[in-house]
């Protein structure tokens, strides 16, 4: 019986329906927050929201039965049960963000799609790496917050008054939304180069730094793929190797019984 339980969790459609009712559980959570134009249907998508959360409270529950303490020495296991074990937070009046914290059971999406899986393992492989990377930018922030506090400060305080609204202000400049009409021309205006320190910035944090930060985590995945390759190639190897070994027995046993013919 545990055997089979066991082979209906790992099923090919199983897990497809699962990823079928996490995205009708994401559907239903967000028209949730239209109840004047859906106040007609709010007891439905309620309904439709409890079905969703017994049936991955049950698939847990089997998981639980089938692997025992196995379940926990898995981290998507974990994960699951800490996004679903969140959706039974008690809801008080005045702690709405206690029932926004179901929308999180959409998350459980990454631990059913293999594909999201491997790019969030590849993440926390590249972590050492990332970390270096931050690290890089965290300095150039720092250095340009200082620069630009002492150098706008006085004519920009709103901006550039002090260090943690100059991070702010190169934050947004890094991300290049209204870099150049919002912050950089009006202090042009006061400072006509400004630009010489500007541009640089945005050249070392938006065009290295961040590629770089990008160049880790896609190493990460190639690693991970060719380690991949590797482990199916030496499977392949040792199914090969088994198989000619079984074909020599086969002639070996061949062999015996045409020379006990030749003799009878």
């Amino acid at each position: 019986m545990q055997a089979k339980l066991q082979f209906f969790l790992e099923s090919k459609w199983f897990n497809q329906f699962i990823i079928a009712v996490i995205i009708i559980n994401a559907i239903t959570l967000g028209l949730e927050t239209e109840p004047e134009r859906l106040s007609g249907l709010m007891p439905i998508l309620t309904f439709i929201d409890k079905v969703c959360l017994g049936i991955f409270t049950v698939e847990l529950l089997a998981k639980l039965a089938v692997y025992r303490t196995r379940f926990f020495r898995d981290g998507w296991n974990i994960f699951d049960f800490i996004i679903v074990a969140a959706s039974y937070l008690p809801f008080i009046d005045g702690l709405s963000v206690l029932r926004a914290l179901r929308i999180l059971r959409v998350l459980r999406i990454i631990s059913v799609v293999p594909q999201f899986r491997k790019i969030i393992q590849a993440f926390f492989d590249s972590l050492s790496g990332i970390a270096v990377v931050a690290s890089l930018l965290l300095i150039v922030f720092y250095i340009g917050a200082v620069m630009t506090t002492k150098l706008f400060g006085a004519s920009f305080p709103d901006w550039f008054g002090s260090i943690p609204k100059s991070l702010y202000s190169l934050f947004q400049i890094m991300t290049l939304e209204s870099w150049s009409m919002g912050i950089v021309r009006p202090v042009m205006e006061i400072y006509p180069y400004a630009w010489m320190f500007f541009v640089p910035f945005i050249l070392a944090t938006t065009f290295v730094v961040l590629n770089l930060l990008i160049g880790v985590i896609v190493n990460s995945l190639q690693k991970m793929q060719d380690d991949t390759k590797q482990v199916l190639t030496e499977e392949l190897s040792k199914q090969d190797h088994g198989r000619k070994q079984l074909q020599e027995q086969l002639e070996a046993v061949e062999k015996a019984i045409a020379e006990l013919k030749r003799r009878l």
